[in-house]
């Protein structure tokens, strides 16, 4: 038997708080390693990236995963996933001209409930040229 519609809606809104709730613990764990929130949810380009940070000559675009377990967040990021993701970033770099002599790279914070979030350095390659 199919859901109710009611039902489906309550998923929806249980997902979404999830996802912003993880993306919040990740910009926390971020915060404590040095760096600085630039932009948060930015879409751009038929893609989304839910942080970007700097810390000092780098700019890292940050993919938030929230899953059941760490393994299953690590395989949460398909390749269509990362080609819209470096398109929104693509899209971000235009429009900051002054990010151009910084290192650019595409991190991922993992997060799982009772753990800590692991941030990965580099996650995924930064498809960058166009």
């Amino acid at each position: 038997m199919p859901a109710r519609p009611d039902a489906a809606a309550r998923r929806r809104r249980l997902t979404f708080v999830r996802g912003r709730r993880a993306e919040i613990l990740a910009a926390l764990a971020l915060l404590l390693k040095g760096y600085r929130p630039l932009a948060w949810r930015v879409s751009a380009a038929g893609g989304e990236i839910d942080l970007i940070v700097r810390r000092g000559g780098t700019v890292a675009f940050v993919e938030v995963k929230a899953r059941p377990t760490l393994e299953e967040a690590f395989g949460a990021i398909d390749a269509r996933k990362r080609r819209l993701f470096s398109r929104a970033a693509r899209a971000w770099i235009a429009r900051a001209p002054w990010s151009a002599g910084l290192t650019l790279r595409a991190d991922a914070v993992f997060v799982a409930p009772g753990r800590w979030p692991r941030h990965v350095v580099s996650a995924f390659e930064l498809e960058i040229d166009p």
